[in-house]
C-alpha cells in the first residue's frame, strides 16, 4: 500500500489542479483503510524519501487524525472508525518518529505536532505512558534525538495538558527541563527549547492559580528561586564576535546563533514571569534591571553594524519558532526594560540617582537618563531594510510612522518605553545628546540625527498626551535643530524635520504658536518643490497639525493651497495604485478633511470636493478610507444645511451628478465597495438634509436604489441603500409619496413597500436585511394607517414572518422594533393581530407566539438607548394588559447551569448545547425588564493579565505601581489581547439611560402592589429579587 500512498503524495504537489484534486479524493477514500495511517507515518520516516514527500506524509496524516481520530477534535467529522488496535499503533509509531532525531526538523515538527494533537485527547487515558516516556527519554536522549523530544513535550505543555494534568506533572516536569536548560553540555538551541517550554507552564500555572492559589503560588515561587540565577547569568553571557555569512549557521557552545537564541528565551520568560506573578521576582528586580541594562548597552554597536550600516537580514526564527536574530533579541529586552520600569523598587532607585546631591551642577551627563537617551537613539536608527522599503513604497513609511504595522521592530518598542521615562528630565537629557550628535558627530551619520529627532516625538507625543508642559526655552533650541534637518540632503532626516516642526510648533506650553504660520508655509511649499515622496507626503500630513492649530480665519487662507498641493501630489502618482495604498490614502483624505473643515462652505468654490471623490472611489475598497470620506462628507453636509436652504441646495446641485455617475459606474464595473461610497455619501446628503428636500432630489436618487435593491447580493450595499431610502422618508414623505417611478409607472408608496417585500423575502439574507425593520417603521409612522390601508396589516405580517427565521441579533432587533414601536401607543391591537396570523415551518405558530418568544429571547443584548427605550416601555404597555393569552405561551427561561468546572470547547458545546428552563411570558417578560434594573454602564475593561495580576491581593509587597488605566497598543502582547476581544459577544453595548431607569423603578413599584405580582415573584431567582428589593437604592439621583 506504501506505494500507492506514495504516488498519490507525488500527484498532491503536481502543479496541475485537477491533478491535485483527484489525488487528494483518492487518499480520503483510503481513510477506512486501517493500513493507511501506518502507511503515511512509514513514508515519512524513511530518510530515502524526498523531504516534501515525507512532509507531505505528515500533512495527510494530520488531517486524517483531526478528521477521524475523536469526536472532541474539532475538525472531526462522522463517518470513519479507527480501531483500537490502529490507534494504538499510530501512538506508537508517530512518537518514535517524532523522537528518532531525524536531521530533517520540519519532518520533526509536523510529525510532533500530530502527536500532541493525538494527546490532547488521548493523555492520559488512553496513552498513559506518553510523558513518562517523554521524561525518561530526555536525560539519556543525544542532541538531535533530544530536540525531538523537547518539541514534542513543547507541543503537550501548550496544547495537550489541562490542569489536573498537569498539576500532577509539574514537579518532575519543571526540574527536567531545568536540567536540560542549565545543561552547558547540550545545544544552545535544545537549551533554549527546555527554556520555551518553561514559559509555556506558566499559561496552565496561571489558570490553576484561579483555583489554588497557596500551592501554586509556593511552587512558582520554588521554581522561580532555581531558574532565576541561571537566567542572570545567561543575560550576562557576551555576544560572540559578529558572524560571517558562512559562519552564520554554525553550531557549537559560543554560536551567535545559539546564544541569541538562548538569551532570547530568558528575556520572554522572565517577561512572562513578571507579568502573570511579579512578586515572584520582586527580590531580583533591580539585578534583573541593571542585568538588562548592560544588555542594552552592549548590543546597540552590533544591532547598528549589522541592521543600520549593513543590510543583514532580521526577524528571523528556526523551524522550532525559535527567533535567532539580534534585532529579535533587542526587542524582548526593550519589552522587558519596559516592565521593570513599572517597579517601584526601580523608579525609587532611579529617583535617588538624580537626587540634586548626586549630579554635579546640575548636569544630567553620565546619568541614568543621559544613558537611556543613547539606547533609545541607538535602537531607533532607520535600518538599512526599511530605508530600501520606504523608498521602494512610500505607504510603508507611512504606516510605520503612524504605528500601525506588523513589523514590530526595536524602533517601535522605543517608542513604548519612552512612555515610561517622561516623568524625568527627559527633554533636557535629549537636548545634550541631539546637540553632539548634530554638531560633534560627522556630517554624513543622518541616521544617528534622524533617530534623536524620532525620540524627541515620541516624547512630545507622550507629553503632550497627559497635558504636560514644555518648556519653551527647550522647545527653540530643538527648533533649531529641526531646521537643520528640514535642509539636510537626507530624504528621511528632511522628512523627520518637517514631521517634527508641526509636531513641536502646535504645543501651545513651547510658546512657538507664532511661528505655525510660516512652518505651515514652508511644508505647503516643498510638497511642491521636492522630489522625494517621503519628503511629500510627510509635508501633508504635518498640514493636519497647522490647520487644527491655526485660528479658523488663518487656516482658510490655507485651504485652497492645501487643496492644490494634495490634487498636485495626486496628479504626479499612478492612481491605479492607490487602491493599494491605503495609509497614503488615509493620509491625503485626513488632510483634504482638515483643510474643508476649516470652512466647509468654501469647497463649493474650489475643487475639494471633486479630490475628495476622486480618492473616495479609489479607497472604496478600504473600511479605514471609507469611514475617513465619509466623516469628511458628513462635515459637509451638516454645515451646508446650517447655512439654509441655497447653500444646500447648492451643495446638491454639485454632488448629485457625481455621486449618481458613481452608481452608474459602480453598476457597470459589478464595483460594489464603489457603489456602496456612493450610496453611503448619499445617506448622509440625506440625513442632514433640510425639510423639504431640493426638488427633483428623490426623482433623481430613488431610481438607482431601487434599481440596486432589487439587483444587488451585498449586504454592506443593501444596508446604506435602506438606511437612505429611510432617510428620504424623513426628510421628505411627501415627495417620495408624489414621486414616480418613470420606468415602470409606480408611485414612491409602492415602490419602498416593494422593496420591503423584497428585503423581508426568503431570498434575501439577515446582514443585507440589516435595517429594512427601521425603513418599514418609518413608512408605517409617515404614510399612516389611511395611507397604507390593507397594506399596514400585510407588511406587519411579512415582518412577523421574517422574523420567524431571523439568527442574527442586530435584525432580530431591527425587526422586533416594528412592534415595539406600534406597542407603545397601541399595545392591544398589536397583539390582536399577531394572534390572528399563522406562522408556517418549525418556529411556526401564531405571529403572537413567534414574536414574543423572539423578542423576549433578544431584549436584553438590544443596543442603543433609543431602541432599549421604546423596548422597555412597549414590553411594559404589554404586560399592563394582563392578556391571558400570554399566560398559555411558554418561552425560554434562565440558563440550566452545569456544575462541572472544565472549560467547554467549540466542539464540545455542538454536542451539548445549553440548557434552559420554559417559562410562560409574563414570568420572562417580568425577568427582562428586571435585568434592565442592572444598570451596567461599566462594562468590563478588556483584561490585560499584567494590570489584573498585578493588583492581586496577595502580591503583599506592593512592588508593583498602580499604572493609570492606559493601554499600550505599541505593545505586541496588548495588541493580541485586544485582538482576542474582537468577538462582539465580549462587548457590553447595552445601556440603559437614568430617564428610563427611573420609568422601570416606577413601573415595578406599581406592579407589585398587583395580585398576580405575587405569583410572579415566586418564580424570580433569589438575585432577580433582590433587584427588585433594592430599588430604591437604584433611583438615580435628579
Amino acid at each position: 500500500m506504501e506505494q500507492q500512498v506514495l504516488q498519490l503524495l507525488a500527484a498532491t504537489l503536481e502543479s496541475a489542479p485537477e491533478t491535485r484534486t483527484n489525488a487528494e479524493r483518492h487518499l480520503e477514500q483510503l481513510y477506512t483503510n486501517d493500513a493507511f495511517p501506518i502507511s503515511l507515518i512509514s513514508i515519512a520516516s524513511h530518510n530515502s524519501v524526498e523531504p516534501p514527500l515525507r512532509q507531505a506524509a505528515l500533512l495527510v496524516l494530520k488531517t486524517f487524525v483531526l478528521r477521524t481520530w475523536s469526536q472532541s477534535l474539532e475538525e472531526f467529522q462522522q463517518g470513519v472508525t479507527i480501531t483500537d488496535a490502529t490507534k494504538d499503533q499510530v501512538r506508537q509509531s508517530l512518537l518514535a518518529l517524532a523522537t528518532s532525531g531525524d536531521q530533517e526538523r520540519k519532518v520533526i515538527s509536523a510529525s510532533s505536532y500530530v502527536v500532541s494533537k493525538i494527546a490532547s485527547v488521548d493523555f492520559p487515558e488512553q496513552w498513559p505512558s506518553l510523558l513518562p516516556t517523554l521524561l525518561q527519554l530526555i536525560p539519556r536522549s543525544h542532541d538531535n534525538q533530544l530536540h525531538g523530544v523537547l518539541v514534542v513535550l513543547g507541543n503537550l505543555v501548550e496544547d495537550g495538558f489541562d490542569e489536573e494534568q498537569f498539576g500532577k506533572s509539574a514537579v518532575e516536569l519543571v526540574k527536567c527541563i531545568y536540567d536540560i536548560a542549565t545543561d552547558e553540555g547540550k545545544k544552545l538551541t535544545s537549551r533554549a527549547l527546555a527554556i520555551s517550554i518553561f514559559r509555556a507552564c506558566f499559561d496552565t500555572m496561571e489558570l490553576m492559580y484561579q483555583t489554588d492559589k497557596a500551592s501554586v503560588r509556593q511552587f512558582m515561587q520554588e521554581a522561580s528561586d532555581a531558574w532565576t540565577p541561571f537566567f542572570v547569568s545567561v543575560l550576562k553571557i557576551p555576544l560572540p564576535r559578529i558572524p560571517t555569512d558562512e559562519q552564520e549557521d554554525e553550531a557549537g557552545p559560543g554560536s551567535w546563533r545559539g546564544i541569541v537564541a538562548l538569551k532570547t528565551q530568558v528575556v520572554k520568560a522572565l517577561d512572562k514571569i513578571h507579568r502573570l506573578f511579579p512578586h515572584l521576582l520582586s527580590q531580583h528586580t533591580l539585578s534583573l534591571f541593571s542585568t538588562v541594562w548592560q544588555s542594552l548597552q552592549a548590543h546597540v554597536g552590533p544591532y547598528v553594524t549589522l541592521y543600520v550600516t549593513d543590510n543583514q537580514q532580521g526577524r528571523l526564527e528556526d523551524a522550532d519558532r525559535l527567533p535567532y536574530t539580534l534585532d529579535f533579541l533587542v526587542i524582548e529586552e526593550l519589552d522587558y526594560l519596559q516592565t521593570l520600569f513599572g517597579s517601584v523598587t526601580v523608579k525609587r532607585e532611579l529617583d535617588a540617582q538624580l537626587a540634586p546631591d548626586k549630579i554635579s551642577n546640575g548636569a544630567l551627563e553620565g546619568t541614568w537618563i543621559a544613558q537611556i537617551m543613547a539606547i533609545l537613539v541607538g535602537y531607533s536608527q532607520i535600518t538599512q531594510e526599511d530605508e530600501g522599503l520606504w523608498n521602494f513604497d512610500v505607504n510603508v513609511f507611512l504606516s510605520e510612522e503612524t504605528s500601525e504595522t506588523a513589523n514590530y521592530s526595536p524602533r517601535n518598542a522605543s517608542t513604548g518605553l519612552v512612555q515610561k521615562l517622561t516623568k524625568w528630565p527627559v527633554l533636557e537629557s535629549l537636548l545634550g545628546y541631539t546637540k553632539t550628535t548634530f554638531e560633534g558627530a560627522p556630517s554624513s551619520n543622518a541616521r544617528a540625527k534622524e533617530a534623536a529627532l524620532f525620540v524627541l516625538k515620541q516624547i512630545l507625543d507622550e507629553l503632550d498626551s497627559c497635558s504636560a508642559e514644555v518648556n519653551p526655552n527647550l522647545a527653540r533650541a530643538y527648533l533649531e535643530y529641526i531646521g537643520l534637518a528640514m535642509r539636510d540632503d537626507d530624504e528621511f532626516l528632511r522628512a523627520r524635520g518637517y514631521i517634527l516642526a508641526a509636531r513641536l510648533t502646535t504645543i501651545s506650553s513651547a510658546g512657538l504658536l507664532d511661528v505655525v504660520p510660516e512652518y505651515a508655509q514652508q511644508a505647503l511649499n516643498i510638497i511642491d518643490q521636492d522630489d522625494s515622496d517621503v519628503v511629500k507626503i510627510s509635508c501633508i500630513r504635518s498640514l493636519q497639525e497647522y490647520l487644527k492649530t491655526l485660528p479658523s480665519s488663518r487656516a482658510r487662507e490655507f485651504q485652497v493651497q492645501t487643496v492644490a498641493a494634495i490634487s498636485n501630489f495626486l496628479s504626479s502618482q499612478d492612481l491605479s495604485e492607490l487602491k493599494e495604498s491605503e495609509d497614503l490614502l488615509d493620509t491625503l483624505v485626513e488632510t483634504l478633511r482638515d483643510a474643508i473643515m476649516a470652512d466647509p462652505s468654501l469647497c463649493l468654490e474650489h475643487p475639494a470636493l471633486d479630490v475628495l471623490f476622486t480618492m473616495a472611489s479609489y479607497g472604496a475598497s478600504s473600511f479605514q478610507t471609507t469611514m475617513l470620506v465619509n466623516e469628511a462628507f458628513e462635515s459637509i453636509t451638516s454645515s451646508m444645511a446650517a447655512k439654509g436652504p441655497d447653500a444646500y441646495s447648492q451643495l446638491c446641485a454639485k454632488v448629485l451628478p457625481t455621486l449618481t455617475g458613481a452608481l452608474d459606474v459602480g453598476d457597470m464595473t459589478s464595483e460594489n465597495a464603489l457603489s456602496d461610497m456612493a450610496v453611503s455619501l448619499l445617506s448622509s446628503l440625506a440625513e442632514h438634509g433640510l425639510k423639504p428636500l431640493p426638488q427633483n432630489f428623490v426623482a433623481t436618487v430613488m431610481p438607482k436604489l431601487y434599481r440596486l435593491l432589487f439587483s444587488s447580493n451585498d449586504f454592506s450595499l443593501n444596508q446604506s441603500a435602506t438606511v437612505t431610502i429611510r432617510h428620504l422618508l424623513s426628510r421628505d414623505a411627501d415627495q417620495v409619496f408624489s414621486w414616480q417611478d418613470p420606468a415602470t409607472g409606480k408611485g414612491g408608496l409602492e415602490i419602498v413597500l416593494l422593496i420591503i417585500d423584497r428585503l423581508l423575502g426568503p431570498d434575501v439574507d439577515d446582514a443585507s436585511a440589516a435595517e429594512v425593520g427601521g425603513l418599514a417603521v418609518e413608512l408605517v409612522e409617515k404614510a399612516g394607517a389611511d395611507r397604507l390601508g390593507p397594506y399596514l396589516m400585510q407588511l406587519l405580517r411579512i415582518v412577523a414572518v421574517r422574523l420567524s427565521t431571523a439568527e442574527h441579533a442586530s435584525f432580530i432587533q431591527n425587526l422586533v422594533l416594528v412592534f415595539a414601536r406600534l406597542a407603545i401607543t397601541n399595545a392591544k391591537e398589536v397583539l390582536d393581530f399577531l394572534a390572528q396570523v399563522q406562522v408556517e415551518g418549525g418556529a411556526g405558530g401564531t405571529g403572537l407566539e413567534v414574536v414574543l418568544r423572539k423578542w423576549l429571547e433578544h431584549s436584553v443584548h438590544f443596543s442603543g438607548y433609543d431602541a432599549i427605550r421604546q423596548n422597555i416601555i412597549a414590553l411594559t404597555n404589554i404586560y399592563k394588559l394582563h392578556d391571558e393569552r400570554l399566560a398559555n405561551i411558554q418561552v425560554q427561561g434562565d440558563l440550566m447551569v452545569d456544575n462541572s468546572s472544565r472549560i467547554k470547547t467549540r466542539s464540545q458545546s455542538k454536542r451539548t448545547p445549553d440548557r434552559y428552563s420554559i417559562i410562560p411570558v409574563p414570568l420572562k417578560l417580568t425577568k427582562v425588564l428586571i435585568s434592565e434594573l442592572t444598570n451596567p454602564l461599566t462594562p468590563s475593561t478588556p483584561g490585560l493579565m499584567q494590570n489584573k495580576l498585578s493588583g492581586d491581593s496577595d502580591d503583599e509587597d506592593g512592588e508593583w505601581e498602580d499604572e493609570p488605566n492606559i493601554i499600550d497598543l505599541g505593545n505586541p502582547t496588548t495588541t493580541a489581547e485586544l485582538m482576542a476581544y474582537a468577538d462582539e459577544a465580549k462587548w457590553n453595548v447595552h445601556q440603559v439611560d437614568d430617564d428610563t431607569q427611573s420609568y422601570l423603578i416606577d413601573f415595578f413599584k406599581q406592579a407589585s402592589s398587583e395580585p398576580d405580582f405575587e405569583t410572579l415573584y415566586h418564580g424570580l431567582t433569589d438575585e432577580e429579587r433582590e433587584k427588585l428589593h433594592s430599588m430604591d437604592n437604584k433611583q438615580p439621583a435628579q
